[in-house]
């Protein structure tokens, strides 16, 4: 089958910048990595972003409005994404033509699965006119049309990238796939069978915003803060007894379902401590929802550079004689997977190809989605 030449954009709910990665693949088992950048979002827009989501709050059954100042955000956002494709393309000595396809994401402001209601900011058409790429955007609607979730739509990927794992490794099914982004998501995928992939609880977003309120600190680096305190049993278990974990699949999170602690709860860095092993703790949870516990953990997304988060989720695979390892330990870039998955949808959506299926979003069937707009 023929190779296309994709770019995939993504800016997630830790709402730190927009990733950009390249790849070259069939839409199947054929996967070309190639190369990708990382543009952080100045504190000016982050700032932006977060006025969105409450001026999100806002939207009733029409998607589309875009009260408060969202309009101006969502152009905003689509001129990043542009300039970020335009630094890419410099960088990597490309231009528009080599390019085929953009996947582009968008920034989520409002995610309501309970009633078939998803928001990402982000003009696909204004994308392919500024850059001169195709572009497909909007890739949840259509899988929430059939009754999903409209998350998470990586899992595919995952299956793809799972028949690149090294020979070594290749007796560790089933396999699990962590991204820990704001929130965290996981893919489960078996030797041979269905794939099943659903949010698994708060991931860096609860840990960025407990530093910014209690310290007006952006994010715990490297979980430095969290490794100078010590868990909070009771916030935790307060934490955990969200009826979230026991609800049946599928099942989705927005940014906002999990509260932040007020700063009076906890000293800085015990609460920063509690609020990782809550993020450990949660994805391991996950468990109970899965056909076998698996037996590697391959761990992406920001959460990977946080060390606290990383030792909890070691030490809880001990337990069940398994083993975690970051994305970087089995040869991927686990900075990258969501924009490189991105461009893998794209392909299979250009091509009328699933992208979710019932066991990964709640889907009625598996469906393809996205809409495909090329510049004039």
């Amino acid at each position: 089958m023929t190779l296309m030449t994709s770019i995939g954009l993504m800016s997630g709910t830790s709402m730190d910048g927009v990733d950009v990665a390249l790849i070259r693949s069939d839409g199947e088992s054929i996967v070309e990595r190639g190369p990708s950048l990382e543009v952080e979002y100045d504190p000016d827009t982050r700032c932006k972003i977060e006025q969105g989501l409450v001026d999100a709050q806002l939207i009733g059954e029409d998607r589309d409005s875009r009260p408060g100042k969202l309009d101006g955000l969502e152009d905003l956002i689509t001129g990043l994404h542009a300039d970020a494709v335009a630094r890419f393309l410099v960088l990597n000595n490309l231009h528009p033509g080599d390019i085929d396809l953009i996947g582009f994401h968008g920034q989520t402001v409002l995610h309501r699965p309970h009633i078939g209601l998803t928001v990402q900011l982000g003009n696909g058409r204004e994308l392919a006119e500024a850059t001169g790429i195709p572009v497909v955007y909007d890739m949840r609607a259509n899988d929430m049309r059939t009754g999903g979730q409209g998350a998470p739509l990586v899992p595919i990927y995952h299956r793809a990238l799972s028949q690149t794992l090294p020979r070594e490794l290749h007796l560790d099914w089933p396999v699990a796939f962590v991204n820990i982004g704001g929130i965290s998501n996981i893919t489960y995928v078996p030797f041979d069978g269905e794939l099943f992939a659903f949010d698994t609880g708060p991931g860096n977003a609860l840990i960025d915003q407990w530093v910014q309120s209690a310290a007006g600190i952006p994010m715990d680096q490297g979980g430095k803060i969290a490794s100078e305190g010590e868990i909070n049993k009771t916030v935790l278990d307060r934490y955990l007894a969200s009826p979230y974990f026991a609800q049946e699949l599928p099942k989705s999170l927005d940014r906002n379902d999990f509260k932040v602690p007020a700063p009076a709860e906890m000293e800085l860095s015990d609460g920063a401590r509690t609020l990782a092993r809550l993020t450990a703790k949660s994805i391991f949870l996950a468990c109970v929802h899965l056909p076998a516990a698996p037996q590697l953990w391959v761990i992406c997304g920001g959460g990977r550079k946080n060390k606290v988060i990383m030792d909890d989720l070691k030490q809880l695979a001990i337990a069940q004689s398994s083993q975690v390892m970051s994305a970087e330990d089995v040869g991927f870039d686990g900075g990258a997977m969501e924009a490189e998955a991105f461009a893998y949808l794209a392909i299979r959506a250009s091509k009328n190809m699933p992208i979710t299926f019932p066991r990964t979003t709640g889907c009625r069937r598996p469906v393809s989605g996205g809409i495909l707009v090329r510049p004039t």
